[in-house]
């Protein structure tokens, strides 16, 4: 009995010896027993929209959908000395703030909880200077200098008059896009960054300002709404996004929606940080957001003894790449900066870049050379990473007065392809996430050859928006054909008609379409081949008289009639 007093005592010594080292802790719940909420009642915790994204991809509503279990919330806000600084229905946790040992004893005593562990702190990031501009590395990867390039001239046809932001929405034949009248509409992005400086006053947002196109915006780092008077990071991100002055900065998704959310704490380096983009994940999730663009990094802490290592950068280890991978799972697609390590000690990807199913975005320039601070690839447990890249060298951004600068950092590179992933989505909302990125990465530069620089290349979205296309209308075909395997649309028709087939033979079919008389109108041989559906169009160049006609089909197998009407 002595002896287990003893270990006891010496146990709680320690622990609270430890603990006097930390103020923040994470409260991880046993389960979410007696929550007032229902999966089979999804609007009292899920917007339409979210609802709505759910259902488009077939995912399954369940338990990490379900908001804490109140009363265990109310529990430990009550412990005295207790600050509950943030929330997680995905892992089942609170973020909690405090300096009383006994009150984290306190806590452990409840049935509900699982466990407490503290919340270490991050290192204190370190810095580059280079000539005249300043590189901040791990964190946010950017710096902005004075563009001295010439404007770019408007391209004949083109929807927009982009200037600065021509060459990095060009080299994505991003222009393909906005032309056929895809630029965001519809669409809702969610920006998880470090603030969003004077967004409602700077030129770049006029247009959103004046449309209304940011819905929501929160701080989780000082638990308030406004993010208008914080950091500059996320407004540089947001510029390259949503900016539109003719002429000087137009955004590769201007006309989407937004949700801006400060996850990030600019003055202090704390790996609550990444509680915080998880809250506010859940939130873009809950509000129902398409796309989430995060332009943020984490790898090292001031005790070494709690420093992430590059065997860490696996997606299954850091809480900020579950959370990154669990948003994808929800249907969103996620788009992560791969960092700017490259030339640097740490050299590779950061977390949450190291995530499966997002999209990780390295950086190079116009002219699609890697940029040398751009972090290396691949995943330590040997995923291509980054997944693309973009422009993040000479970027087109807003500054904080309000002057088009040259912004540079996979930060940047990030939400550029963000926007136009975004408009992707948007012509094709019948696809799912995973299917949109695998289209990106399909119409990347080197697909077939993927390295750890550039991964599978620099997208081109005109072959995405193609190869989309084609499954489209592969899609639609088939379900044109229902159980047949040969059909003749539209019917009646007036000048031209088509036939969809899935051929049951590897042959040469023949057409022969009679008017009522039975006098020959055309013939025609086709070739056909068995399994893929084809598509078969018929316009003689002959006017067609208003009545009856006969089409006789004859693949060597099989032989059909269909009467047609020509009104």
């Amino acid at each position: 009995m002595i002896k287990k007093f003893l270990f006891f005592f010496i146990a709680t010594f320690l622990f609270l010896q430890v603990s006097a080292q930390f103020t923040r802790y994470i409260v991880q719940f046993k389960n979410k027993t007696g929550t007032p909420f229902s999966i089979d009642q999804p609007s009292k915790f899920l917007s339409v929209k979210a609802i709505e994204r759910r259902s488009k991809q077939h995912i399954p509503i369940d338990e990490t959908d379900l908001p804490l279990v109140p009363a265990y919330v109310d529990s430990i806000s009550s412990v005295n000395n207790v600050i509950v600084l943030d929330q997680s229905k995905w892992f089942n946790q609170v973020c909690i703030a405090t300096t009383d040992s006994a009150a984290i004893l306190k806590i452990n005593s409840f049935s509900f909880v699982v466990k407490t562990e503290p919340v270490k702190r991050l290192m204190i990031i370190q810095k580059r200077y280079e000539a005249d501009n300043e590189i901040t590395r791990n964190k946010f990867n950017e710096s902005v200098k004075k563009i001295t390039t010439p404007l770019s001239q408007p391209v004949s046809g083109n929807f927009y008059n982009y200037g600065y932001s021509a060459n990095q929405i060009h080299i994505h034949n991003g222009e393909y896009l906005h032309n056929k009248g895809f630029h965001g509409e519809g669409m809702l992005i969610a920006i998880l960054d470090a603030g969003f400086y004077h967004y409602k006053s700077l030129p770049a947002f006029d247009s959103v300002n004046l449309n209304n196109q940011v819905l929501d915006t929160y701080d989780f780092v000082n638990d308030e709404a406004s993010v208008n008077e914080d950091f500059y990071h996320g407004m540089m991100c947001f510029s390259i996004i949503a900016g539109n002055i003719p002429g000087q900065l137009v955004g590769s998704a201007p006309k989407a929606q937004f949700l801006l959310y400060k996850s990030e704490d600019d003055s202090s380096e704390s790996p609550v940080e990444e509680q915080y983009w998880v809250a506010a994940a859940e939130r873009a999730d809950s509000a129902g957001a398409d796309i989430i663009s995060t332009s943020l990094g984490y790898n090292l802490f001031d005790n070494p003894v709690f420093n992430y290592t590059y065997q860490d950068m696996n997606g299954r280890t850091t809480l900020i790449a579950k959370a990154a991978t669990i948003a994808a799972r929800k249907g969103m697609i996620v788009l992560a900066a791969a960092g700017n390590e490259g030339d640097g000690a740490w050299h590779y990807i950061t977390t949450p870049a190291d995530a499966d199913s997002i999209i990780t975005v390295g950086a190079v320039d116009a002219s699609g050379k890697v940029a040398d601070f751009s972090s290396f690839g691949p995943s330590s447990d040997g995923r291509v990473k980054p997944t693309a890249a973009s422009v993040g060298s000479g970027t087109a951004v807003s500054s904080t007065t309000g002057p088009i600068q040259a912004g540079y950092g996979t930060s940047f590179a990030t939400p550029n392809l963000a926007g136009l992933v975004t408009c992707l989505w948007q012509a094709f909302p019948e696809f799912t996430n995973m299917q949109i990125i695998e289209a990106v990465k399909k119409s990347s530069s080197i697909y077939n050859n993927p390295d750890d620089r550039l991964g599978y290349g620099i997208p081109d979205f005109k072959k995405a928006y193609d190869d989309l296309n084609q499954q489209k209308m592969a899609i639609d075909s088939l379900s044109i054909l229902g159980n047949s395997f040969i059909k003749v649309f539209p019917n009646p028709f007036k000048e031209n008609f088509t036939v969809l087939i899935k051929p049951h033979v590897t042959s040469t079919a023949n057409f022969k379409l009679y008017d009522a008389s039975g006098k020959l109108f055309f013939s025609k041989d086709v070739p056909l081949q068995e399994g893929p559906v084809q598509t078969i169009n018929f316009d003689s160049h002959q006017t067609f008289q208003k009545g009856f006609y006969i089409l006789k089909f004859n693949d060597g197998k099989n032989k059909l009639s269909f009467k047609l009407l020509v009104q």
